[in-house]
């Protein structure tokens, strides 16, 4: 998948290998199948890597295929699609009682919607040029022949209602979240309907109030170290396995969050609580990309067991908002300095809105508004 990176284990696709294919025909600009026949199965084909394509025909319909299938017959799992099929396939998986081994099954994205976060991430990673379109999903269809595997990193998200989420991209509040949403009705515009619903979004700015509140990736200023139980490994932002003492948990259970508390207790003491509560944004993401063309954390690795915070503090001008946007293609939005912009790296996050106001997404699917915290 990657040029192989000191510390990290790889693992290699058989041959001939047997792929998996789910693809939304009605993503991005509703060009998938027809890229994927002209593009991809060729480039499969020379790489001795047979598919069986399945074609969603509603919402859902890949969460509930990838939930009750017999997967063994095939060697990976290839999403041709936006990332929201990729976040539907993820929880599917992850709703198995066998889910503990089918995690350790590849994953492959082949981008066909319009964002295509996920995608540009791994094309970055592997050291390629910015690419976009045929370009990028030609790059991503090499990386799937060439058969190189690693781990990424799986977010367990828990919101307030009792729904537990697990999310691969990030999760957002606010105008990011707000742009995203909103822009859906341009989607066959392809990745110009975020241009759109930015300057959209940008002329009726609004503030969202709420509290913030983080663990720090390293401890900051004035605050205590985390506790370190030895017994217990961290694995929030991993798609690792947290071990109970034997005989406390089903099989199939899945992992506990080894690093929050529930969200009706006040965080502990040893986390960060943001003093502002006032945002125009809050996005906390996992991988580089937001979009094709938007590099918002530059730092960020498949797994890096790190999540990257971003918050947007109420006051910025609607001109300094779009400078910081038409940076972030470049990926130099945080050396402009904005003073109403933070950046921190974090091991965990909680947010709770004041009010159900604004919409919140993950991995770009709409989520109720409510406390949430991973």
């Amino acid at each position: 998948l990657l040029p192989p990176r000191l510390g990290d284990s790889y693992g290699v696709l058989p041959r001939p290998c047997r792929a998996l294919v789910l693809l939304n025909p009605q993503s991005g600009a509703g060009r998938a199948l027809e890229d994927f026949q002209a593009v991809v199965q060729p480039m499969l084909a020379e790489a001795d890597i047979a598919t069986t394509v399945f074609i969603t025909e509603r919402p859902h319909h890949a969460h509930e295929k990838v939930r009750d299938e017999d997967l063994s017959q095939w060697d990976t799992l290839v999403v041709m699609a936006g990332d929201g099929l990729l976040y539907e396939v993820v929880n599917g998986l992850m709703e198995r009682p066998d889910w503990e081994d089918i995690v350790k099954k590849p994953l492959c994205i082949l981008p066909g919607g319009s964002g295509n976060a996920l995608a540009a991430s791994i094309n970055h990673y592997a050291g390629n040029d910015h690419v976009a379109k045929k370009k990028l999903l030609t790059n991503c269809a090499f990386i799937l022949c060439k058969g190189l595997h690693t781990q990424m990193d799986l977010v367990s998200l828990s919101t307030a209602s009792g729904k537990r989420l697990f999310s691969f991209l990030g999760f957002g509040w606010g105008f990011i979240s707000d742009v995203d949403i909103d822009s859906e009705k341009y989607r066959r515009l392809g990745n110009a309907r975020f241009t759109l619903g930015t300057l959209q979004c940008l002329a009726k700015l609004r503030v969202y109030q709420g509290r913030l509140s983080y663990l720090p990736a390293v401890p900051e200023q004035g605050t205590a170290p985390a506790p370190r139980d030895s017994h217990v490994p961290v694995t929030n932002g991993q798609a690792g396995r947290i071990l109970p003492p034997a005989g406390t948990e089903a099989d199939g259970a899945l992992p506990a969050d080894s690093l929050l508390v529930p969200l009706c207790q006040p965080v502990p003491t040893h986390w960060t609580v943001v003093p502002e509560e006032e945002f125009v944004t809050v996005y906390a993401i996992y991988q580089s990309h937001l979009g094709t063309n938007l590099l918002m954390a530059p730092a960020a690795r498949l797994h890096d067991g790190c999540i990257h915070l971003f918050y947007l503090k109420a006051g910025i001008s609607r001109v300094a908002l779009l400078k910081l946007f038409l940076a972030m293609a470049r990926g130099t939005h945080l050396d402009l300095n904005c003073p109403h912009l933070r950046y921190v790296p974090v091991r965990a996050f909680r947010l709770e809105p004041r009010a159900a106001a604004g919409i919140m997404t993950v991995d770009g699917e709409a989520l109720a508004c409510e406390p949430v915290q991973g």
